[in-house]
């Protein structure tokens, strides 16, 4: 398989009608990273937990100065989820030292980051700690306020399609080529590369499948064998025929949620009719099924349906603020790509 269409549908079933410039200056774009949990005061351990403050600049460039800081190699540092660079966002890291080594983070100066909080930790912070990211974002220069309107009542309402963004693919999907290549025998040296390659290789089974059942069945039809999730969390159960009344209540409700495949090793837990769609809409991509499986990726689930917590809305003029919590590895541009055609105008004043 070659042809990798990025065109996914959406829930109103055709493009938005109002148009937005996105991203005019990173103001514009706010994350605030949320762990979800307390963390313990720790005086001597060897992980230093650093909360920052960055704008215009991406995650992997704050890491790099944090190692130079510290005279470590970059492995010892850590994050939790990559954040945008053209944004103002805050998020944690952490550094390994020595245990008894002391180290005065305030001497670090860099115009595009500050640190805002340190603790000291007894472990490192790993790839998806934080629970959720909340985000102010303003959309400028509307169109039609009336469609743009309607669309967020829309989101409020019905929620949108789970899909992972499309800047997860490289530029015009170059990523899906290269992890194309990779898996033909490709030898990919970089530990980072190869990791995005996966992903972006996983990510697009996932969103062919949700864009695809979407269009055959909604996002609101329960199917026989259905893996649902508890809302909010990993577990799933199976749809049991001889309950169905009682989930689909569960379902409209937004307690369970319909699943799609992050695949990896091991049997779909999806069985009957679901296995069989499943089977049917990722049969063209054998190699990239074989390869996620041959790198070890396992078998997970990730909810079809995203209803964004937290939404609300506010106008000034014709510019509007966008305020909502998204679980980690959720895409805010998932949502607004539901309200509005962005155009994305980059601030020229960022430097790395």
């Amino acid at each position: 398989m070659s042809d990798f269409s990025l065109d996914f549908a959406y829930q109103a079933g055709k493009p938005p009608s109002a148009t937005a410039i996105f991203k005019a200056q990173p103001e514009d774009f706010q994350v605030y990273e949320e762990l979800g949990f307390e963390l313990p005061a720790e005086q001597k351990a060897e992980h230093h937990w650093l909360y920052i403050k960055k704008r215009g600049a991406n995650t992997e460039f704050v890491a790099r100065q944090l190692a130079r800081f510290a005279e470590v190699p970059i492995k010892q540092v850590s994050y939790s989820g990559m954040k945008d660079r053209q944004a103002v966002t805050e998020q944690w890291f952490s550094v390994q030292l020595p245990a008894t080594t002391e180290i005065d983070w305030n001497h670090l100066q860099n115009d595009e980051f500050s640190i805002l909080q340190i603790s000291r930790q007894g472990r490192k912070l790993r790839r998806g700690t934080h629970a959720s990211n909340r985000f102010i974002i303003r959309l400028r220069d509307i169109s039609d306020s009336a469609a743009l309107e309607q669309a967020l009542q829309r989101v409020a309402e019905k929620g949108v399609p789970n899909y992972f963004g499309v800047q997860r693919f490289g530029h015009g999907g170059a990523n899906l080529s290269k992890a194309q290549a990779m898996f033909a025998g490709r030898r990919i040296k970089d530990r980072h590369m190869r990791s995005l390659l996966l992903s972006s290789a996983r990510s697009y089974l996932f969103n062919h499948y949700l864009n695809q059942r979407m269009q055959l069945h909604g996002l609101d039809r329960l199917l026989a064998g259905d893996a649902l999730l508890l809302s909010g969390t990993r577990s799933y159960f199976i749809a049991d025929a001889d309950n169905a009344e009682d989930t689909e209540q569960r379902l409209n409700s937004g307690d369970v949620e319909l699943s799609g495949p992050l695949w990896g090793r091991g049997a779909t837990p999806a069985q009957s009719d679901a296995a069989d769609l499943e089977s049917q809409l990722l049969d063209g991509f054998a190699d990239f099924r074989e390869g996620l499986e041959k790198a070890g990726l396992k078998q997970e689930r990730r909810a079809l349906l995203l209803r964004p917590q937290a939404f609300s809305w506010q106008w000034l003029e014709q510019d509007c603020i966008v305020y909502m919590r998204l679980p980690a590895g959720v895409y805010a541009t998932s949502v607004l790509r539901e309200v509005a055609e962005l155009q994305e105008k980059a601030s020229e004043n960022i430097t790395e």
